[in-house]
Formats: C-alpha cells, structure tokens, sequence
C-alpha cells in the first residue's frame, strides 16, 4: 500500500527531539514525530510518595520513585477538547497512558539510588497525529535523563541509576499490511495496532495491542513485535544523539 505522507511500510515518521526546551525544569525535551508534538518535563521533589512511607514505615530512607502525568492542549486535535481539569476528572485513557508512562521509566531505573527523590514526568500534547503515549515515552526518557543527570552533578546522588536506554513506538496492521509508527489516519483504519515499549536489546517492557474484527494471529503478532523493535531501535538512536554532550554520562548501551 502507498501511505499518504509517502513513507516505506517500515520508516518512522521524521523524528526530532530537543533537549532542555523549556528554563525551569531540571529536564525538558520537545519531541517531534511527524505531526506529533509533545513537551516532556522531568520534576524533581525532595520527598517519597506519601503511600511509599506508609508502607516501608521501618524503614530510614525511602526508596525514589517516577511518576507521570499526561494531557492533550484543547486544540492538539482536530477540534477543540475541553481541559479534563474543567470536567473534574481524568478520563479512563488519560489515567492509562499516565501510568504507562510511569511503569516504563520506572523499569529502566534503579530506584534505590535515588533515595527520598520524586520526579514528576509532564507529558503535554500540542499536537497530536497519532502515537501520542508512544512519543510521550520516548521524549520523557530524555527529559527523566537530564534530571538523573542534575542530580549526579549536584552530588545528590552517587551513581547514574539508568539501567537502559528505551523507546516506544505503535505498529499495526492496515489493509493486511505491517506498518511502523501508525498516523492517526493508519491508526484509524488498522486490522490491529499496538503499542510497543523496549529496550534497546529488545527485552519488552510493555505491550499494548488490539485487534479489531478479526483475531490476529501467533505469527502476525511476533511480526509486528520485529516491525516495532526495529522502529525503537532507530529512536533510541534519535535519543542519543539528543543526549550528546551531557557531561560525563555514560548509559548502557545495546544499540
């Protein structure tokens, strides 16, 4: 099949990332993937979760520990969205990709070397064409690693607590074609589609994948599985070369 913006079944879509995008932030990121667009801050707070001291109660240092939240600006979309803070509540999907955010930066940390330390990831959507939680991930990597990075120059902590490099990317099935990183458009018209979150060696964090109509099968699943890990591995190039420079860093790296 020809994809409307003229790409290869397997290219992502233009990638940009930009570190410390905005002051005030201990890191910040801007990541551009094709007409996605979403700002990634990383927060640090000198404090535990309230939940996390109530059940290690024993103990004299807390653990640290990642957090996300994730929104979509009013008019990152085709038409106008209310802010969910004027309708009182989150919705079921902003809750979701809130907590995926969290659980796949978390798994790449060692969250005992951050001891007494929160760092709130903010993930706003400007403008959304598909792939938005998956770009979100991707970018709040970078913006979590500069905050890593503060707090290492600072002398707050002793080591750099990052395990491995990771990336998310979606993947799907459109006209019974495999494609990499749907579009909203692709996204809308797919047979099944997925989330993918990876390391760079292609150990899995997290997958999220829905068929529609037809069930997929073993086969079709580990393809698009290969199709993603592909599409990771390139992003993780692009996160690289946005980390360039940071002074004295030094990740593992299974590119």
């Amino acid at each position: 099949m020809t994809r409307t913006d003229g790409r290869g079944k397997y290219d992502l879509r233009p990638v940009k990332i930009t570190r410390n995008y905005l002051k005030h932030p201990e890191g910040s990121a801007l990541i551009e993937i094709g007409d996605t667009r979403v700002i990634c801050t990383a927060s640090v707070e000198d404090r535990s979760p309230s939940w996390m001291k109530e059940q290690n109660r024993n103990k004299v240092q807390q653990d640290g520990w990642i957090t996300a939240e994730y929104g979509l600006l009013p008019r990152s979309t085709g038409t106008r969205t209310s802010r969910e803070a004027t309708r009182g509540k989150l919705s079921g999907r902003t809750s979701e990709i809130m907590r995926l955010i969290g659980r796949s930066l978390r798994s790449v940390v060692d969250l005992t070397a951050i001891p007494d330390k929160t760092i709130t990831i903010d993930c706003d959507v400007i403008q959304a064409d598909g792939g938005t939680r998956t770009a979100s991930i991707t970018g709040a990597f970078v913006a979590m690693v500069d905050a890593l990075n503060y707090l290492k120059e600072q002398n707050v902590i002793k080591t750099r607590p990052v395990k491995s490099y990771m990336a998310a990317v979606s993947a799907g099935m459109v006209n019974g074609e495999d494609l990499l990183d749907l579009t909203y458009e692709e996204d809308s018209q797919a047979q099944m589609d997925m989330n993918v979150v990876m390391t760079s060696s292609g150990d899995i964090i997290e997958i999220q994948g829905t068929a529609e109509k037809n069930p997929v099968t073993k086969k079709e699943f580990y393809r698009l599985v290969d199709v993603a890990h592909k599409g990771v591995k390139e992003l993780i190039v692009a996160q690289k070369e946005a980390l360039k420079g940071v002074m004295g860093i030094v990740w593992p790296d299974k590119v």
